[in-house]
């Protein structure tokens, strides 16, 4: 991409963090940022007592690995924390593994906390209280991401789960704690049901605690598990949305998927799927049809996107798990549209959804055994490393012999109560554990058997965007509530703050969309209210009426602005779903001199101007503004943009507006 990913912190927040890794993880450290009851025991007390072994390697130039084993000689029971200590981020994250390497089951091993720690701003004696900024999750709602945040007063709790075993399916698993002038950032990462507890007491200490939020089981000889990821970020001398900047960095720089060896590129995707039921009526000959119309019209897709239906499912594309391409309506196979679409430079995206297992499908009737639920249907268990392998070399061969460029995957069910109903008493937690710890290392081998393929998750939208998913793929549609401006808006906003790369459907009329209808005028306040990183363009290419003179040309202005999606973010209003009000924002390219401002002027707001103060520019600099609706640029200095603002305005209601900048030389 255009932008550099490099440092943004000061030398306070690395010392911070550097001495923040000493304290807790050095071998002065006194007690772990970690805990667990084992054998009735707390970690506390045994690890004390239990054989260290400390372990360290540089994995790259920016970051340190650093393993910590303790052995308890009694039951042969081996912790081992690994711990990743970056060099160019003031950043330190951690797994725990426990594996038992006696010959007979370990005692009960409980209540595990990845995290548990006590974080001092030293606010005793002053005015100040710690500040949480929280997030809701990815669910289908207009309020989807959004940020709220919690003053903690002391003797104040607050707390946050997964539900159903989806981890974003209620709040998001990613959290910013404010103190006076300093903060830090905490993030859990576990694609299944994690837990996180913030508890300030009456001293105006905070005492954080995280991880799956059950465990309460044996190990079996030889057995290992692992926790949820843990990753803090240490922030000083600067406000919490500057910090945000930084964790976006380092989210591009060491937590997100690179295929070819780079971040992914903006794209701009088409499909067919609100006109043919997903696929569950398309075939053949109307998928290539739908390409060579984008094509006539000058959209510019640069993939194809094949979604759920393309299987064999007698109309119902949620009758999965019989894996194998429907030959009635594809006698090509889907590699006969990923050969049409290459030849047109058009790469191929298809979507499945392997974990969830309808009954009278392939899987129930030839493996009911793999499957949480039996042959009634269920659950498609990834902790069974059979069912797993046939999985994976099953997805793989589809994806070799159909000429699938991206693999997308979907999850529609919450497995919690499969999970939990499988597990014994003295196993509690275990079936989870086996099934996020298969689900990664299905990815993981996939990426390994293609290495330069880019993975979509979907969990119906956003309810699966922990950061371990992140590291191995990105949300290419990011809820299942789709088209509705307001809504789109305020989800770009929320989202923006910490997944720097994501997508949805694009449309060009939103009450059409939303409703189904067709349409045929163009209105850039939808347009642009549905414009990500990436794009699904959701039109329907059968009607020759649509305006695509003014569609070509959003298309071709949005290409203009599309890599600023990567620059720092700064939100310019409140956030609100109020249709009387505006909504803005700026993304910033500082190391370029460049960026953009969107705004966007809701229905019923009777204000037609606002002035945006912007961020993260130079003083001193000149900058050009470009305004698409305005043919003359405008020239102004980063300080009178910063101080005195940005004169915005829209005259049309509902209307939006991005205007571009860059430095002058």
């Amino acid at each position: 991409m255009g932008i550099e990913v490099t440092l943004k912190s000061n030398s306070y927040e690395m010392e911070t963090s550097q001495k923040w890794m000493m304290a807790n993880f050095g071998s002065k450290a006194s007690v772990m940022p970690f805990s667990f009851i084992y054998g009735g025991q707390s970690s506390a007390d045994l690890l004390k007592t239990w054989k260290t072994e400390r372990i360290s390697k540089e994995l790259d130039e920016n970051r340190t690995q650093h393993t910590l084993i303790y052995i308890d000689s009694k039951t042969g029971l081996e912790v081992r924390c690994v711990i990743v200590e970056d060099k160019d981020f003031p950043t330190v994250e951690w797994t725990l593994y426990f594996k038992n390497t006696a010959a007979s089951d370990t005692p009960i091993l409980s209540d595990i906390q990845a995290l548990d720690v006590d974080i001092d701003f030293n606010l005793v004696g002053t005015n100040d209280e710690f500040v949480l900024h929280h997030f809701a999750g990815g669910f289908a709602g207009p309020d989807a991401y959004r940020p709220y945040q919690t003053v903690m007063e002391p003797n104040t709790i607050k707390s946050f789960s997964a539900a159903g075993g989806r981890p974003t399916n209620k709040d998001m698993s990613y959290f910013n704690l404010e103190g006076k002038g300093e903060g830090i950032i905490v993030v859990v990462g576990w694609p299944g049901q994690w837990s996180a507890q913030f508890n300030c007491n009456e001293n105006k200490v905070m005492h954080i605690v995280a991880g799956q939020e059950l465990t309460h089981f044996t190990l079996y000889p030889g057995e290992e598990v692992r926790t949820p990821l843990i990753v803090l970020q240490f922030w000083k001398g600067k406000d919490w949305i500057d910090s945000q900047n930084v964790w976006r960095r380092w989210m591009m720089a060491h937590s997100m998927p690179k295929p070819y060896g780079k971040l992914p590129e903006p794209r701009v995707l088409g499909s067919s799927y609100r006109v043919y039921g997903e696929m569950v009526n398309a075939n053949e000959a109307n998928q290539i049809m739908f390409i060579n119309r984008y094509l006539e019209e000058g959209l510019k897709i640069e993939y194809w996107w094949m979604d759920a239906g393309w299987y064999p499912c007698g109309g119902n594309w949620g009758k999965t798990g019989t894996w194998e391409v429907d030959t009635e309506r594809f006698p090509g196979g889907l590699r006969a549209i990923s050969d049409y679409a290459h030849s047109k430079g058009i790469k191929t995206m298809v979507w499945f959804e392997p974990e969830r297992v309808a009954a009278g499908t392939w899987l129930t009737e030839n493996h009911p055994e793999w499957i949480l639920g039996g042959a009634n249907g269920g659950l498609l268990n990834l902790g069974n490393p059979e069912a797993r392998d046939w999985l994976t070399n099953h997805v793989d061969q589809l994806l070799t012999e159909q000429g699938i460029d991206v693999y997308r995957q979907d999850f529609n069910m919450d497995p919690l109560d499969h999970w939990r109903k499988n597990d014994a008493e003295d196993r509690q937690g275990i079936t989870e554990i086996k099934h996020v710890t298969g689900y990664l290392a299905y990815w993981d081998e996939l990426i390994r058997r293609h290495p330069n393929m880019l993975i979509d998750t979907c969990a119906s939208g956003g309810r699966r965007n922990d950061l371990e998913t992140l590291r191995r793929a990105v949300p290419l549609w990011r809820t299942d509530y789709q088209y509705e401006p307001v809504g789109e808006q305020c989800q770009t906003y929320g989202i923006s703050f910490w997944i720097p790369y994501h997508g949805g459907g694009n449309v060009a009329d939103a009450k059409a969309a939303y409703s189904g209808a067709g349409f045929t005028a163009v209105e850039p306040y939808a347009f642009w209210s549905t414009c990500y990183p990436s794009i699904n363009c959701a039109v329907d290419m059968r009607v020759k009426e649509i305006d695509y003179t003014t569609l070509r040309k959003l298309h071709n202005q949005r290409r203009e602005i599309v890599s600023y999606y990567y620059g720092d973010f700064y939100p310019l209003t409140l956030y609100s779903l109020e249709n009387n009000v505006w909504i803005a924002w700026q993304f910033n390219q500082p190391e370029s001199g460049e960026g953009m401002v969107q705004a966007f002027r809701r229905q019923s707001s009777d204000v037609s101007g606002c002035q945006f103060r912007l961020r993260g520019l130079e003083p001193d600099a000149q900058y050009e503004l470009t305004n698409f609706e305005v043919p003359e640029k405008t020239v102004m200095t980063g300080q009178e943009l910063m101080e005195k603002g940005l004169a915005v305005y829209i005259k049309d209601c509902p209307g939006a507006v991005a205007i571009t900048y860059k430095k002058a030389t």
